[in-house]
């Protein structure tokens, strides 16, 4: 190969060296940012769990039977229209203790998910009225 052949094919390794370090940099940022926004969202879904509606929302009753996972009872809820995230509810509830007790629960859509493990951790009125 004569120099000026060896010449191009220097700066051409140049180029795309630089290039695709370049290019994984971009992506590496990329998924930060991505891994970051998601982090914080689901933080945020942890920490602050608005009510899906505001006042005065609408009332929904879920029966529970007392063998219900705190996961199952996070995808009831979710299903019922109660919740936005089954797997922040999760987190929350063990955060705050909660243990699965039986009974029919009227359930607005106006209370945030920590108001809701408040009331599901209470009882059933026919249990505090036993009490």
């Amino acid at each position: 190969m004569s120099k000026m052949t060896e010449g191009i094919n220097r700066i051409s390794l140049t180029v795309i060296s630089i290039s695709a370090k370049i290019a994984f940099y971009v992506l590496a940022a990329a998924f930060l940012v991505t891994g970051v926004r998601t982090s914080y969202q689901f933080g945020h879904s942890i920490f602050y769990a608005p009510a899906m509606e505001s006042e005065p929302g609408r009332v929904k009753t879920i029966t529970l039977d007392g063998s219900e996972s705190v996961s199952e009872v996070g995808d009831v809820l979710f299903d019922a229209g109660l919740i936005r995230d089954d797997l922040a509810f999760t987190i929350q509830a063990y955060c705050y203790e909660y243990k699965v007790r039986a009974g029919t629960y009227e359930l607005s859509t106006a209370l945030s998910s920590k108001e809701i493990i408040g009331c599901l951790s209470e009882g059933t009125e026919e249990e505090k009225e036993e009490e």
